[in-house]
């Protein structure tokens, strides 16, 4: 990569992501002003990526490596969160303690941190400063004004920063929504209005780039649920993401208008609508009902609201598709809605979701068979009034893959954007002075929340966890006198492998024998050294297992003297 000129000790105003740039998730944006040994930095969103069971089994979740920015956290001025999603918010309670700088949080946003704080075991004190769309954060050598935007989440912002070297325009998560049934409209007058100004750089979303058009609103959705659960003949169960309060409520109002009760299930679920109560945004509504209401509400009188819209197994739908729910139980007639998209990566685990929901003669209604979900990302026709709105010199696609941001480049150029940059988590981009481009990198990675830990992947153990599902693990015990020679005969232990091969040998055999062959053909005195036993000793077991296998397990050699 070629990387721009630059002057030593010149000033300069630089956009850096450590994540979500190249990937969709786990968004932190970081920007710095100042000549480079002097920066001041602001970080934009602190979020989380969810692992695969495959890559990374046995992770929770994943988050950003931040070691760029905790190393120089003096001259971190602020963390400024645009919205409560788990992209962008979901790694403040592992991340935030390393870092210690001012958090500023809408209220819903602050609400629902609240909300995971109580709920954790010894999570950390982290103190919030709110704010709302309108306001203006001094944040030396930033001033940062946030300006309300739609999405499918209350209360999220988009940023104008400005400095002395310019503004820029860092869009958030957004679509355009005149029409949001819960929350803020995308206040386009303001971003005009900062776009004759003069905005230097828009760094925007790209998730829907690659869709033309304007996408539906939510209350286009919302008409679609009324209709569907007034003419529903048994119970309705509806899924959907837990910050979507816009969606909950739409529910809500379809189930009163077809006097029925709404029944919460899933602790995530009622979270966000306590912390959505509080502030108002049911208000006019009948009270949520607990789960336990299902069992003596008659079934044309019930909608069930619960989390599980991505096949996630601990969750209420994934119970109640296995019939393992204590309290919830489906039959024929019902009608099971998933007002969500599955997110890629997800579709085995909704597909085994939906199956069981079908075994137990439910129909099931998707984005596939009615409106029951809208994305809150921008497709071409909205990113088009984005441009003409805050008219930039230069453009930065973000919120994507390296697809959605090839797009999104190729589209800003045909909007006449003077200067796109494509960049990628870890470079430094210069947005001003003089000409905009990637003038170094630095090291970006991942952090693994594994259990309690919060560790690095080369230290989690995962690849090891990784192989032994894949090849399994032979445990091997030696005792040894002090000539090197065999105490008591060999054990071996065997997990995840088969029990024989296909001459009926047990594998558990065909590893001792392999033991007792390689500890044979060894000198005596080479048997005293026990690293050089057991490195001969893994080798052995794991061809003599490999050959009569096809697969080569890990194998560990605990070796003792007596």
């Amino acid at each position: 990569m070629r990387l721009a000129k630059r002057h030593a000790g010149e000033a300069e105003l630089v956009y850096l992501p450590l994540g979500g740039v190249g990937e969709i998730g786990m968004n932190l944006s970081l920007y710095g002003f100042g000549p480079k040994a002097h920066r001041k930095w602001l970080m934009v969103d602190l979020g989380i990526t969810f692992a695969s069971e495959f890559d990374e089994p046995g992770v929770d979740v994943i988050l950003p490596d931040i070691e760029f920015i905790e190393k120089d956290k003096r001259n971190l001025v602020g963390i400024v969160i645009t919205h409560a999603h788990e992209d962008h918010f979901g790694g403040l309670i592992d991340l935030w303690p390393r870092l210690g700088a001012p958090l500023y949080m809408t209220p819903f946003a602050a609400g629902l941190l609240e909300a995971k704080l109580e709920s954790e075991a010894g999570a950390p004190e982290i103190p919030i400063r709110r704010y709302t769309a309108g306001d203006r954060l001094n944040l030396e050598p930033f001033d940062v004004e946030a300006i309300s935007v739609a999405h499918s989440i209350p209360e999220s912002v988009a940023l104008a920063i400005r400095t002395a070297l310019g503004t820029v325009v860092h869009t958030g998560d957004w679509k355009i929504d005149p029409t949001p049934v819960v929350g803020w409209t995308t206040d386009l007058d303001r971003l005009t209005a900062i776009g004759s100004e003069g905005v230097r750089a828009l760094i925007c979303d790209s998730t829907n780039v690659v869709r033309d058009g304007i996408s539906p609103s939510e209350r286009d959705v919302a008409q679609s649920l009324t209709r569907i659960i007034s003419e529903a003949p048994a119970r309705v169960a509806v899924t959907t993401f837990a910050s979507n309060i816009a969606r909950v409520r739409s529910v809500a109002e379809a189930a009163h208008a077809a006097g029925r009760n709404v029944i919460v299930m899933g602790r995530a679920m009622r979270r966000a609508i306590d912390v959505a109560s509080e502030l108002g945004m049911f208000d006019g509504l009948p009270d949520f009902l607990d789960e336990d209401a299902f069992s003596y509400l008659p079934r044309n009188k019930v909608v069930a609201l619960m989390t599980g819209s991505q096949g996630e197994q601990r969750a209420a739908l994934a119970k109640v598709a296995l019939g393992d729910h204590r309290t919830i139980k489906l039959a024929k007639d019902d009608i099971v809605i998933f007002s969500s998209r599955t997110i890629p990566g997800n579709e085995k685990s909704v597909g085994a979701v939906v199956n069981g929901l079908a075994k137990q003669g439910a129909r099931i209604i998707s984005d596939r068979d009615a409106l029951v979900h809208v994305s809150g990302h921008p497709r071409r026709g909205e990113l088009i009034q984005m441009y003409r709105a805050v008219q930039p010199q230069v453009a930065v696609p973000v919120h994507g893959e390296a697809l959605h941001l090839s797009v999104h480049a190729s589209f800003a150029r045909e909007l006449g954007v003077p200067v796109v940059i494509e960049a990628v988590n870890g470079n430094v981009v210069r947005l001003a002075p003089g000409e905009p481009g990637i003038i170094e990198e630095v090291a970006v990675g991942r952090l693994f929340r594994d259990g309690k830990l919060v560790v690095r992947p080369d230290k989690s153990g995962v690849k090891e966890r990784r192989k032994a599902g894949f090849a399994g693990v032979a445990v091997v015990s030696i005792i040894l006198d002090e000539k090197g020679d065999q105490a008591v005969e060999t054990d071996v232990v065997t997990i995840g492998i088969p029990e024989v091969d296909n001459r009926g040998v047990t594998f558990d055999d065909i590893a001792v024998d392999a033991v007792d062959n390689c500890l044979k053909s060894m000198p005596r005195a080479r048997r005293r050294d026990h690293d050089a036993v057991a490195d001969s000793v893994t080798r052995a077991v794991k061809a003599a297992i490999g050959e009569r296998w096809g697969k080569k397990p890990i194998v560990e050699v605990l070796i003792a003297e007596v």
